[in-house]
């Protein structure tokens, strides 16, 4: 199920996005749960919001109306990883030899999350702010020190995120917080979709195109860390919750994209593609002068 946030008459309410043959319709599952992290931690509203898919008569409901989306969770931890992804070696090298022994783990905070249509402002003066597209999981039961064989009981759903970051201000320390927590620098969305629907989450491809080209394209068999190691690891130190995030890493750019890579400026749009899971489009705006 590819479920959502939206901005209802009432306020927030969980939805399903159904498939009809004149285009997705909306299912509202307010009725069930008060959110979609609710649903993904209640067996029995998860159960009621498959047996309602499937008796729905879609041509019935309201269509699908991308703009009223808000973000699919409201995550109390965003946790992410730097390098995540091997990248390209000449034939007859070893691709694992320059591996990292653990995980590189940083957070975003809470004023980073943004709705799948939201813009993202660029800040005033900054002049290196970069995207970086990304498999995120949503957290679906509580895990805290999770064996790696159950890790992946733990995960709720798979959505996107367009880890936003700001070189100029990540090179100006050992830790990256001021590089990757601007206002708005995590959009995330548009749905969170279920296990059964994605399957491996380590055979999915991960794709970014920036001006009609693509810039990123790489599978996550390619991972350094898999999805179940890495919410095994974490959770030997925190607990992850239902709705927390962990955003698994972005794949290196593509040589030409990276050779022509010029830092995003106001008017530009990144979409993140990733199979079985979805797009996510994000529009770049520029900064207006603060009120006073």
């Amino acid at each position: 199920m590819r479920l959502v946030t939206y901005a209802g008459p009432s306020g927030a309410r969980p939805a399903v996005v159904i498939g009809a043959p004149d285009g997705d319709r909306l299912l509202d599952l307010g009725d069930l749960a008060g959110s979609v992290t609710e649903l993904l931690t209640d067996a029995a509203a998860l159960g009621a919001a498959r047996a309602a898919v499937a008796s729905a008569d879609a041509t019935g409901l309201p269509a699908f109306d991308a703009a009223a989306l808000l973000a699919p969770v409201t995550p109390g931890k965003i946790l992410c990883l730097g390098y995540n992804y091997r990248g390209h070696v000449p034939d007859g090298v070893d691709p694992t030899a320059n591996d990292p022994e653990h995980p590189d783990v940083f957070v975003k905070t809470a004023n980073t999350l943004a709705g799948p249509g939201d813009a993202v402002v660029i800040p005033p003066g900054a002049t290196d702010v970069d995207y970086e597209g990304e498999v995120a999981v949503v957290i679906g039961r509580r895990a805290r020190r999770v064996s790696l064989e159950d890790a992946l009981d733990h995960v709720g759903g798979y959505t996107i995120l367009n880890d936003v970051s700001d070189r100029a201000w990540q090179r100006r320390q050992s830790q990256w917080a001021l590089g990757k927590c601007s206002d708005g620098f995590a959009p995330l969305g548009p749905w969170v979709v279920t296990p059964d629907e994605v399957g491996d989450p380590q055979d999915l491809l991960v794709e970014v195109v920036r001006d009609g080209v693509v810039t990123v394209s790489q599978s996550t068999s390619t991972t350094i860390f898999s999805v179940a190691f890495v919410i095994h690891h974490l959770s030997q130190v925190l607990t992850l919750e239902p709705g927390d995030i962990v955003s698994t890493g972005t794949p290196q750019k593509l040589a030409d994209a990276q050779d022509a890579h010029r830092p995003l400026q106001a008017g530009d749009a990144v979409t993140v593609r990733i199979s079985r899971i979805g797009e996510l489009t994000t529009r770049f705006v520029a900064a207006q002068e603060a009120a006073a």
